[in-house]
């Protein structure tokens, strides 16, 4: 019987594990020390920028990428389209799948660019440099020789010069879109990447007004060339081209798909009955002249209380009805957008295309604490069987020396109207939200403005109102004003209204706070001139808006209007008078901030919404519109906000409104004006709608991030 010999392999294991275990130490010790140097050099020099995940070839060639590192195509987004156009209306690209052929993607394709962290192998990339002492800024960005109003800035660190541009500009100019997050030093964002996979993330700075994206490592990544001519940056990309267009029919509305050669700027102007995309690339003719839709029907008149999804939807039968225009360098697509749908674009990577639908519900949802004590939020808010998109900002008064002040149309005078997208930032204001009515013909107020303790425009009608002070106390409720002209003589008369653009019979008093000159409202009326409490002069107003009265600054102006003529008789010159002022409820005299509109919606957590109290309309109060409201929650943090058409119908009603804005977390809330003149503002765009839809107004409530203006 031969003898089995045994191998010795535990020796031999032993030995192979030694090994192993010296070389690991070794290696182990290295990269430690390679840490330690490459730790202390980051402490002691300016950090080098890193670059986006992925992409690094594009900025040096040699450099060797894995595959597996890059995003893979992203074929899945786009949903089954079903019916196709022939192939006689489009034709295929050779070597290119068509819609058809493409994997359908599911719903949350567009969810997940919203999500509020991306889900991702790779780490997220941090594009920016620490901030030094700012050299250059301006407000103007001229993107292909296209200028944009665009706040921006440049400061140097070390020998290199960052650029940080306004971030809601640069989502309005570039095509960027910001994703959710809960810090406000970082901001995701999408721009022809996945965001599940190559996850970009700028660092941000703010002022008093806005807050920026540093882009100069996502310049780089881009192929975006920057330069400064005066207080302009002028920035170029690389030319593309557009390759194909396709389209289709969706149950939820129409898709149009654009493909692209590379990234590309993109903007959107979203109108009340078309949406212009406008790109940064070229078109092959052919194109041009397989979509030369018959041009649109001229717009219809801007409605002031309704101008988005007037009817309810159906499902969609056509295709969508568009255009394509080449220009130099540059291509325009002008969309038809059906009655009861609006437009929403996104890009997508790995191919470059953008992706335009049109759709009932295109509010992108998300929520971006935009700088401290400010949470940007826009998302579909469920009231029954309706979805409502609603956009607002939460705003923690007490944090970061925040401020609310009022603010209107002329710093000068309480006579004009402007649009929001412009009165905010000439107040220096970094967010802002429309406020009260007024005469859209006459241009007056009507409601109360009171800033810093001084009356500006006085209430009306009993009508809700919203009051608060610095020390984050806030109060909503209805208010009136009361004064009394109390004569030498014994004689107490009443006093109607203050800086008012309502018009009633009686006595009315003017301030330099309504402007330098009054106008007559109504024909005939009896000016009487108050200096230092006495009666100085009597004038005859003679007609309706011909002759401007100065108001004196050390004294004031009464109107005697109607059967109020009859008090001229006991205000003759040389008679000494007073005024007494009150208001109901008595503690809103306390507050020096004041706005009025209305109706109120919620006191104390409870609907106590009576429009009648407040001396609405019937069609007022039943109207079905898109409205503005402020609110203010049991934590001390205050909503403004802007809640348009439901989904597949009209806006909401007052009482609809009050039962959305409790939803949202109001314990006390107002109504304030709405239809076209509902607008809310940050950073230097309007964050709700396209400014093309929005209407000018006369005042609106502004929030300051520091000392105010």
């Amino acid at each position: 019987m031969s003898k089995r010999t045994r191998p010795e392999t535990r020796h031999t294991t032993r030995i192979v594990w030694t090994t192993i275990s010296k070389r690991t130490l070794v290696l182990f010790v290295l990269s430690l020390v390679g840490s330690s140097l490459a730790f202390a050099s980051t402490s002691l020099e300016t950090p080098k920028p890193q670059l986006l995940h992925g992409y690094e070839t594009r900025l040096n060639p040699s450099a060797v990428v894995a595959k597996t590192t890059l995003p893979p195509p992203q074929a899945d987004f786009l949903s089954e389209v079903s019916p196709l156009v022939t192939p006689q209306n489009t034709p295929p690209v050779v070597g290119k799948p068509l819609l058809s052929e493409l994997s359908p993607v599911s719903e949350k394709a567009v969810t997940v660019r919203t999500s509020e962290k991306p889900t991702s192998s790779h780490p997220e990339t941090l594009l920016s440099q620490g901030l030094s002492k700012v050299t250059r800024q301006g407000t103007q960005v001229s993107l292909n020789g296209r200028a944009y109003k665009v706040p921006w800035k440049q400061w140097q660190v070390g020998a290199s010069v960052r650029t940080a541009i306004s971030d809601v500009g640069m989502m309005q100019s570039l095509g960027l879109e910001l994703l959710s997050t809960r810090d406000w030093t970082r901001q995701p964002i999408q721009w022809f990447s996945d965001p599940t996979r190559t996850p970009m993330v700028l660092v941000t700075q703010r002022d008093a007004a806005y807050r920026y994206l540093d882009v100069s490592d996502f310049a780089r990544v881009a192929d975006l060339r920057m330069k400064v001519a005066g207080e302009q940056l002028q920035i170029t990309s690389v030319p593309a081209r557009l390759k194909d267009i396709q389209q289709g029919t969706q149950a939820w509305g129409s898709r149009i798909v654009i493909d692209l050669d590379r990234p590309t700027p993109w903007q959107v102007s979203d109108g009340v009955s078309e949406g212009v995309i406008t790109l940064d690339a070229s078109t092959d003719p052919s194109l041009i002249e397989r979509f030369q839709a018959p041009p649109p029907q001229p717009p219809q008149p801007m409605q002031e209380v309704e101008d988005v999804a007037p009817v309810p939807v159906q499902p969609p039968s056509n295709l969508p009805v568009f255009r394509v225009e080449n220009g130099q360098k540059q291509t325009t697509i002008r969309v038809q957008i059906p009655a009861g749908q609006r437009i929403q674009v996104f890009s997508v990577p790995k191919p470059n295309r953008l992706v335009i639908d049109l759709r009932p519900d295109a509010l992108m949802e998300k929520e971006i604490l935009w700088a401290p004590g400010i949470r940007w939020r826009q998302q579909y808010v469920n009231l029954g069987e309706s979805r409502f998109p609603v956009v607002w900002l939460e705003v923690d008064p007490k944090a970061n020396r925040m401020s609310f002040r009022p603010m209107w149309s002329n710093p000068t005078t309480q006579v004009g109207t402007t649009p929001l997208l412009q009165m905010a930032p000439s107040w220096q204001a970094a967010a802002a939200i429309n406020a009260g009515f007024f005469n859209r013909k006459t241009q007056f107020p009507l409601g109360a403005i009171r800033r810093d303790g001084r009356w500006f425009s006085g209430p009306i009608l009993n009508r809700g109102a919203i009051a608060w002070n610095d020390q984050g106390q806030f109060k909503i409720g209805r208010l009136s004003l009361q004064e009394t002209l109390a004569t030498s003589t014994g004689m107490n008369l009443p006093v109607l209204f203050l800086n008012s653009g309502y018009v009633k019979a009686g006595i009315s008093r003017y301030t330099s706070e309504w402007g330098p000159t009054y106008t007559p409202l109504t024909d005939n009326e009896i000016l009487v001139y108050v200096q230092n409490n006495q009666v100085t002069g009597q004038l005859p107003g003679g007609m309706t808006g011909q002759t401007a009265f100065p108001i004196p600054g050390d004294g004031y102006l009464l109107t005697l209007r109607g059967d109020g003529t009859a008090a001229a008789g006991f205000l003759n010159i040389g008679t000494q008078v007073n005024i007494g002022q009150g208001t109901t409820p008595t503690d809103f005299a306390t507050y020096p901030q004041i706005l009025g509109a209305g109706p109120v919606l919620l006191e104390n957590r409870q609907i106590v919404l009576d429009a009648k109290a407040e001396q609405f309309s019937d069609a007022f109060s039943q109207q079905m519109a898109i409205r503005s409201a402020i609110g203010t929650t049991g934590s001390g943090t205050v909503i403004i906000a802007a809640i348009h058409s439901r989904v597949g119908g009209r806006g909401p009603t007052l009482a609809e409104t009050a039962q959305l804005i409790q939803q949202m977390g109001a314990i006390d809330a107002l109504n304030l004006d709405g239809g076209s003149s509902t607008g809310l503002y940050l950073g230097g765009q309007l964050l709700d709608r396209s400014p093309a839809t929005a209407a000018r107004v006369h005042n609106a409530l502004g929030l300051f991030l520091a000392p105010i203006p």
